[in-house]
This record gives C-alpha cells, sequence and structure tokens, in this order.
C-alpha cells in the first residue's frame, strides 16, 4: 500500500504523491465540533469555507492521518501538529479551487478517465483493480473517496494543462538563444527546495515575514535539522508534504536567477534563502548526472498501402496486398513500380514506396512490430494498420547520433516546463489571493494570511 495514495491524495498544481503504509493512526487532527456525526462517533464540523463549497472536519482528518501514514517511521520529520493541520488545510482548500475554476471551465472527467487512472494505480502496485480496492479500504479510505480524489486531481491535471496551453510557447530563437548563451549548462541535478511566499498583493512587512521565516528554515538546517524535515515544516509550496522534492531536471530547466547557485553546489549542499518573484527560495543539490551521447538505431523502409474505400471492401484490400505480397516475392516484380501505382500512400507512392531514414516508432506501432522480424532486403506479408493494408520491405538499418537533435528538443521542452511552471504558479496564487475562503477554525488559521483574517472578520461581523 505505500504507492497507493501517492496517486491519489490531494495536489495542488500537478499531481504530487502522498503515499501512505501500513501504520498506526494517530489521534486525529482537530477534535470534531458541532455538525453531522463521523464514523469515531463525534461530530463533524465545516472548517473552511471555500467559495461556494465547504471542507469537512473529516476530510482534514482523514488528509492528516494519511500524512501520518506515510512518516510513521519518520515522525520527527512531521512538524508541530498545528502547523501540519495548515499544511493539510491549504493543501484542500487549493485543490477545492481548482475543481470549481475547472468546473466553470467545463473541464471535466469521464468515468472512463477515472477507471483507467484506478487501474494504473493499481498496475504500479502490482495489484489488480479488485485487490486495489480492498488494499484502500483496509487502509481506512472508502474507495468511493479514493475515486473521488483521483477524479479531482486529473481535473485539476486538465486545468493545468488548459492554462499553460493558451500561455506558453517556444519559438525556435529562444531555443537558439538558450543554447547559445554562455550560462548555458548542459546536466541533469536532483532537486529539493523550500519556497516561503509571498502574498500575490504582498507589501513591505509581508516580504520581511516571509524573510524571517526563510532565515529560520536556514537556521535550523545548520542546526542540524533534515532538509526535507525543514521542508515540511517550513515550505509553502505544494509538494512540502513530500520534502520539497523535486525530482530530476535539467539544469537549464532551473530558473536563470537561481541556476548559477545551483551550479555552484555540491551534492548535499544547500543554497542561501533566495527572493524570487513569488518569495523566497531554498534549493538543495541532491545529486547530479551528466547527459552521454544519445545513439539510435534509424531503418529505411519502403511500403505499399492498400487502403478500403466506397468501391474497395475491407476483404478486397486484404486481398489485393496479398496479391501484391505474391507478385513482390514470388514473380520478383519491382517494388518500386508497385507502390507508383497501386500504394495509397501520399506521402510515399511517388517516390516508390520510400519512408526515408526513421526511428523505430516514427510510422506507428504496426510498423515497429513488423520491423522487429524483417531482415535487410525482406518483405513482410501484408499487415492491418488503421489506414489499411501494407506490404513493407526493409531496406537497411544504421545507428545516428541524434544527440544535437534530442538537445534542442531537451531545450526547447525545458523552456517550455519553466514557461509552464511559473504560469501556472502565477495561476494559483491569483486564484488564491481572489477567491473567497474563510477558515472557520482558529487554530488553523494562516497569522501571516490577511484574506482569511479578513474573510473571518466578515463572518463574524
Amino acid at each position: 500500500m505505500k504507492q497507493i495514495l501517492a496517486q491519489s491524495m490531494l495536489a495542488a498544481a500537478i499531481l504530487a504523491a502522498v503515499p501512505t503504509a501500513h501504520a498506526q493512526m494517530l489521534p486525529q487532527a482537530q477534535p470534531a465540533a458541532a455538525g453531522a456525526a463521523v464514523g469515531n462517533g463525534s461530530l463533524d464540523r465545516i472548517v473552511a469555507v471555500v467559495e461556494e463549497d465547504v471542507i469537512l472536519q473529516s476530510e482534514l482528518n482523514e488528509a492528516m492521518n494519511a500524512i501520518v501514514r506515510q512518516y510513521a517511521q519518520n515522525p520527527q520529520q512531521l512538524p508541530p501538529q498545528d502547523v501540519l493541520a495548515r499544511q493539510v488545510l491549504d493543501r484542500l482548500i487549493l485543490m477545492k479551487l481548482q475543481v470549481q475554476r475547472a468546473n466553470d471551465q467545463n473541464i471535466h472527467v469521464s468515468d472512463q478517465d477515472i477507471d483507467q487512472a484506478v487501474a494504473n494505480v493499481a498496475q504500479q502496485n502490482k495489484m489488480q483493480p479488485d485487490q486495489l480496492r480492498a488494499a484502500v479500504e483496509q487502509d481506512g479510505t472508502s474507495f468511493a473517496a479514493f475515486r473521488q480524489q483521483l477524479s479531482d486531481q486529473l481535473i485539476a491535471q486538465k486545468l493545468h494543462e488548459s492554462v499553460v496551453r493558451d500561455q506558453v510557447t517556444v519559438t525556435d530563437a529562444e531555443v537558439n538563444n538558450l543554447l547559445a548563451s554562455p550560462t548555458y549548462k548542459a546536466g541533469e541535478v536532483h532537486l529539493a527546495h523550500i519556497q516561503v511566499s509571498t502574498p500575490a498583493e504582498g507589501g513591505a512587512a509581508d516580504i520581511a515575514a516571509a524573510q524571517k521565516k526563510a532565515d529560520e528554515a536556514i537556521a535550523a538546517i545548520k542546526g542540524g535539522m533534515d532538509f526535507n524535515a525543514a521542508a515540511i515544516r517550513y515550505s509553502d509550496a505544494p509538494d512540502a508534504l513530500e520534502g520539497g522534492d523535486l525530482g530530476w531536471r535539467r539544469l537549464d530547466e532551473v530558473p536563470p536567477a537561481f541556476a548559477d547557485a545551483v551550479a555552484s553546489l555540491k551534492p548535499g549542499d544547500t543554497t542561501a534563502a533566495m527572493r524570487g518573484p513569488t518569495g523566497f527560495h531554498i534549493l538543495k543539490l541532491v545529486e547530479t548526472r551528466q547527459p552521454g551521447r544519445q545513439v539510435v538505431t534509424e531503418y529505411h523502409a519502403r511500403q505499399i498501402l492498400i487502403k478500403p474505400s466506397e468501391i474497395v471492401t475491407p476483404e478486397q484490400a486484404e486481398k489485393k496486398a496479398e496479391d501484391i505480397y505474391t507478385r513482390v516475392t514470388d514473380k520478383k516484380e519491382d517494388f518500386a513500380k508497385i507502390a507508383k501505382d497501386d500504394s495509397k500512400d501520399n506521402t510515399t507512392a511517388n517516390a516508390g514506396g520510400d519512408m526515408g531514414w526513421f526511428q523505430k516508432d516514427a510510422w506507428g506501432q504496426a510498423v515497429a512490430t513488423q520491423l522487429d522480424g524483417l531482415k535487410e532486403n525482406q518483405v513482410s506479408k501484408p499487415f492491418q494498420t488503421d489506414a489499411g493494408w501494407i506490404v513493407l520491405q526493409l531496406l537497411g538499418t544504421r545507428q545516428s547520433d541524434v544527440t544535437e537533435e534530442a538537445t534542442r528538443a531537451q531545450a526547447r521542452q525545458a523552456i517550455g516546463n519553466r514557461k509552464a511552471d511559473e504560469a501556472y504558479e502565477n495561476y494559483l496564487r491569483e486564484l488564491r489571493s481572489s477567491s473567497y475562503v474563510d477558515v472557520r477554525v482558529p487554530e488553523l488559521r494562516d497569522p501571516d494570511d490577511k484574506q482569511q483574517k479578513q474573510a473571518s472578520a466578515s463572518t463574524t461581523n
């Protein structure tokens, strides 16, 4: 079960994981108050109003218990109970807001999408779906709630894709400039981070408070606190409860303002608190790896495609492909001439069916499968694809160094990822600051959150 809820717990900007394990249950996050009865016999209560939706004490308890189980072997890494409760509540609030905004934009997921997500989680955990269901329920979570969490995450992911698609473009000039820049750095880095955010409309006092919190995190790390534990305790980022782990990324994906600092680190080192557009950031370099040359096998082949049509039935198309195979292999007729005369593939017919040099999967899985079984100059028996029936001849193979091509593709992806991260982070900050959120439980309010204070004051009055 360790990775099961890693696929289902709530995440803010992406499908971040919150794994659980079979372990003892610690006390609930907060005592329940007036409201509906919950499973342990106490009463539920509303802990936060998020626009027109609410978060119940039972939801917060369940999410907190999942975090507690995740860290059952290292409970010392968890912050104090009240700090953890605020972090988890913030995550729940942000997910509610994303789902609401997605619904407003007619972004939905189907039951089939959720079924596929369940199947993916089961496969990753080497289970069948029914075994996954039993394991989830054994862990104390209803399967309906599990599916709802997956649904929310899929919706949030679609919202993320929509925002990024509308705001992020990468030009050839940007790729060229990055590769030509003296600051361009190859290689990959495994990073962890602590982010201390400042409000979207924050002033000098907010910046000073964030700086103080970042300094406290630095002091704690220098005093011997594990970086992951410090991230859980001090970070405001959506991945804080995962110890701030950013995973592997290309060094050129790191924002330029931080790239030089990261490049100067040795594995295990930590940066000072660095000011960024959204607050203060502390980065830890976990490990590095250098890219190697990328050499791939390329194939040269030619094809004859026979398509069914209004006047050619599928059976007739198959029969014609078989006749062509016989003409090429038994009668030794010219492959290129038959392709020019009979092939219905507009891109290759005039070239005698020549497909040029290509990587294995370039023409689809059906062609790739046939290539595996062919020797040089051998002709395949007719096989069916979505386009029709194909007779394929393998002309040769070669090893090609695609490092330069791959480097450009990676540079383009790095720029796109960086822009996407910035765009969605700004989107979430604006979404949070422009939405009505009222945390009803005083001890769960962030003392530095002016918006919560205003909402609570309005409710009181």
